[in-house]
């Protein structure tokens, strides 16, 4: 099959359930640290917490305007949350898992995406990686703005 993965981890000083529940949270926490330049738009079609909420994310990377409309499951709740689009066969998981005994977290994002066939996909199988990379980092740091200023908030 035609498809790449990358994955980009991070330690992230917040505890286990507050990253948790930023990434699990559609109206609010997660939409808060997306990259802007390329994440255009979230719409929340269904839900709004975790499980069986209904997304349509819309994308401009470098360009290329991309949508898709993604089903969230909880593999393991609590640790594992999941974004699916079977129809352009990317599945994306947020993992997060103690560090420092609970008081930090490792936090990892991992996308598994099909490609086109023939050339196109051999290009994208070479230059999506290392995008998404980008894009993940940005990311993380958005989330540890978050999670800082939550803690502001709530001192």
């Amino acid at each position: 099959m035609n498809q790449y993965e990358v994955s980009v981890s991070r330690v992230i000083d917040a505890p286990p359930a507050t990253v948790y529940a930023v990434f699990a949270d559609y109206h609010e926490g997660h939409t808060a640290v997306l990259p802007k330049q390329y994440f255009t738009e979230m719409i929340v079609n269904k839900g709004g917490t975790g499980a069986g909420t209904e997304i349509t994310v819309k994308m401009d990377v470098f360009g290329n305007k991309v949508t898709y409309d993604l089903v969230v499951t909880e593999p393991e709740p609590g640790r594992v949350l999941q974004e699916e689009d079977e129809v352009a066969g990317v599945v994306t998981t947020f993992t997060v898992d103690p560090v420092n005994g609970g008081q930090q977290t490792k936090v990892t994002l991992h996308t598994r995406a099909r490609t086109a066939p023939g050339v196109r996909g051999f290009i994208e199988k070479r230059i999506m990686p290392p995008i998404s990379r980008k894009i993940y980092n940005a990311e993380l740091d958005l989330l540890e703005k978050f999670v800082a200023k939550s803690k502001v908030a709530k001192a």
